[in-house]
């Protein structure tokens, strides 16, 4: 019984695309659907290039609330995004409980918000940003693939190779 389902988004153009498969699962199976986003942490160069500019207690004050600043309003960037997607199947929106954008390596992130969430079903897009046909899995796919504890319903990114 699929009760729960997490949407992986990396927000590419054919993001749309997968969130369509995953409102499908959704309204299927009269699941709850949660979206999360991974953002990638700051770079080395990054980081040494912040604290070349800014003193230590601007930088923390930066790390803990512009951060978090940062991604509260990418959530609702995310969400209103949906909600223009989606257009006419405003209810769909219904489906969504709750849309995260957290910070880190994307598999572990997924992973982690699948088991705090206690998820039946993930949904995520195959593709890789490659443009070769032969790694038609990126690797955020392939690792969920091979860590996942729950199914895992991958969207083959037709439109990205070219078909």
């Amino acid at each position: 019984m699929i009760r729960s389902i997490l949407y992986a988004t990396d927000l590419s153009l054919y993001s749309s695309y997968v969130l369509q498969h995953a409102l499908s699962l959704s309204r299927a199976f009269g699941a709850d659907l949660y979206v999360v986003h991974a953002v990638a942490p700051l770079g080395l160069f990054a980081e040494s290039v912040l604290q070349t500019y800014l003193d230590v207690d601007t930088l923390a004050s930066l790390r803990q609330g512009g951060l978090e600043a940062v991604m509260a309003s990418l959530e609702q960037r995310i969400h209103a995004g949906f909600e223009e997607e989606i257009g006419e199947g405003l209810d769909d929106t219904e489906l969504i409980r709750e849309v995260r954008v957290l910070q880190g390596d994307a598999p572990q992130v997924i992973l982690a918000e699948a088991e705090r969430l206690g998820v039946d079903l993930l949904v995520v897009g195959s593709h890789s940003h490659g443009t070769a046909l032969d790694t038609p899995l990126g690797r955020t796919a392939a690792r969920l693939v091979q860590l996942a504890e729950v199914p895992v319903y991958l969207v083959p990114m037709l439109p990205h190779r070219g078909v």
